[in-house]
C-alpha cells in the first residue's frame, strides 16, 4: 500500500470540457462514484470539480477526507445525495503511518509540533499493547482541527485563530487497531471503526500513553461499508470520462447496498 505524505494542490492543466451532448441531462443522473481521492485535496475540492466539470445540479460526497488523507471518497449524484447520512454513517476502515516521539497540535503530520520525545527503547510488543487497549467502545474527544461546529462555526476556524474550547466527548467503537509493520518510529496500523472515529486522536492517545508522544503521519481510507477503495477511480481519470462513461462507472441508486 503507497502513501503519500501531504503536498500541495498540484498545478492542472487546463481541462478543455466535454461536448455540450456528453453533458446532457446530467440533473436527471442519480448514482454513485467511487473516487480514490488523491493528497492535498479537500472533500469538498473534489465535489467542487465533479460539479463544474460534469454541469451536475446535484453532487455532494458521503464522509470527509482530510486534506493530507487519501483513499475512498463516495460522490453521490443526482437523488442519491439523499443517502449522505446513511452512507457517513457506516463503519469505516482505514491503514496508515503512526509516528511515535512527535506530537503536534492537529494530532496529523499538518500541524505544528509540540513536544518531541525519544521513542526508541519502545518495543514491538509494548506500542501492540497499548494500541490494542482502545479497542472497544470508548469515549473520544474530537480534535480542535476538526469540522464539528461549535454553535455553527467549525472547529478548525476557530484552531486557526488559536481558540481551544472545552469539546464534548464521543462514543465511538473502534473493531481493529491493528499493527502492520514496525520501523521505529513509524508505525503500519490498521483500522476499523464506526462513524465518528478520528485515527489521528487514537494515534495521539496512543503516543500519550507510551509517554512519547505521536501523530498521524499519513492515512489512507479503504472501505465505507460496503464499498472499497479497490473498486474506486482517481480523480483525473474520472474527469477523463464523458457522461455516458461516468454512468457506466457509476452505481446506479436502486443497487446501493
Amino acid at each position: 500500500m503507497e502513501f503519500h505524505r501531504t503536498q500541495p494542490n498540484p498545478p492542472e492543466a487546463r481541462r478543455p470540457r466535454p461536448p455540450r451532448a456528453s453533458r446532457l441531462r446530467t440533473d436527471a443522473f442519480d448514482g454513485v462514484l467511487l473516487i480514490d481521492k488523491p493528497p492535498g485535496f479537500t472533500s469538498h475540492d473534489v465535489v467542487a470539480k465533479l460539479r463544474n466539470y460534469f454541469a451536475f445540479k446535484k453532487v455532494g460526497h458521503g464522509g470527509t477526507l482530510d486534506p493530507m488523507a487519501t483513499g475512498l471518497l463516495i460522490l453521490l449524484m443526482g437523488r442519491a445525495t439523499k443517502l449522505s447520512d446513511r452512507l457517513m454513517g457506516d463503519d469505516k476502515e482505514y491503514e496508515g503511518i503512526m509516528q511515535l516521539g512527535i506530537a503536534t497540535d492537529s494530532q496529523d503530520a499538518d500541524g505544528q509540533i509540540v513536544s518531541e520525545h525519544d521513542p526508541s527503547d519502545l518495543t514491538r510488543e509494548e506500542v501492540e499493547i497499548v494500541m490494542q487497549s482502545f479497542k472497544g467502545d470508548q469515549m473520544q474527544i474530537p480534535p480542535m482541527v476538526s469540522a464539528i461546529k461549535k454553535d455553527g462555526v467549525p472547529l478548525y476556524k476557530l484552531a486557526r485563530k488559536g481558540k481551544v474550547i472545552e469539546r464534548e466527548p464521543r462514543l465511538i467503537h473502534v473493531y481493529r487497531f491493528d499493527m502492520t509493520d514496525f520501523r521505529n518510529p513509524e508505525v503500519g496500523i490498521r483500522v476499523r471503526c464506526t462513524k465518528g472515529t478520528y485515527v489521528r486522536t487514537l494515534c495521539a492517545d496512543v503516543g500519550e500513553k507510551l509517554g512519547c508522544g505521536a501523530h498521524l503521519a499519513a492515512l489512507r481510507r479503504t472501505a465505507i461499508g460496503e464499498f472499497h477503495v479497490r473498486d474506486a477511480i482517481t480523480l483525473d481519470d474520472a474527469l477523463r470520462l464523458n457522461i455516458t462513461e461516468l454512468q457506466h462507472r457509476s452505481i446506479p441508486i436502486h443497487l446501493i447496498p
